[in-house]
């Protein structure tokens, strides 16, 4: 055995966001790797807190946390119930779906870094969001791409979403 360590109790997601700006919501992202990538940007550029669906991989997971480079002990995170868009909207964030859909805005778009709390929405690999996480978005977003590339991994996506959207000292 190498180590024993007791894990820390789980928090609650209005926990993490009190005094939040920028959050991320992960639906289902079940890859350790990219779930370790995403927290390694989220601490890199300023995102609040991370907060997962139920079927998102442990992000105390080992291979997770390696990949992270320990960021997950550094970013604030914690596990959503159903109604997680309700309880974001009841907590004053509005929330952009990372999705290629017909009324989609560029990353870019102007309001949503004027938006004083957000919460970036990004889904699973490969199947991406779920319909009903779209429509009760506030904002539908995606990254423009050139050479008929129409998306990127989600990890790779969470770091172009977090530098454009981030917000505080670095900003």
């Amino acid at each position: 055995m190498l180590c024993a360590m007791y894990r820390p109790a789980l928090r609650q997601p209005e926990q993490v966001l009190q005094g939040a700006r920028r959050v991320a919501v992960l639906e289902d992202v079940m890859n350790p790797t990219n779930l370790g990538a995403i927290f390694r940007s989220a601490s890199a550029l300023n995102m609040d807190a991370v907060l997962l669906t139920p079927a998102c991989t442990d992000p105390l997971y080992r291979r997770c946390a390696r990949v992270s480079m320990g960021t997950v002990f550094q970013v604030p995170w914690a596990y959503l119930e159903q109604d997680w868009q309700t309880m974001l909207h009841d907590c004053g964030f509005r929330t952009a779906a990372m999705a290629l859909t017909d009324r989609s805005v560029p990353l870019d778009y102007p309001p949503l870094k004027e938006e004083p709390r957000l919460a970036l929405v990004m889904g699973t690999e490969g199947d991406g969001l779920p319909e009903a996480a779209i429509e009760g978005a506030d904002y539908v977003v995606r990254i423009p791409m050139a050479h008929g590339v129409d998306s990127l991994n989600v990890a790779a996506a969470s770091a172009v979403a977090f530098w454009e959207l981030r917000c505080g000292e670095n900003h």
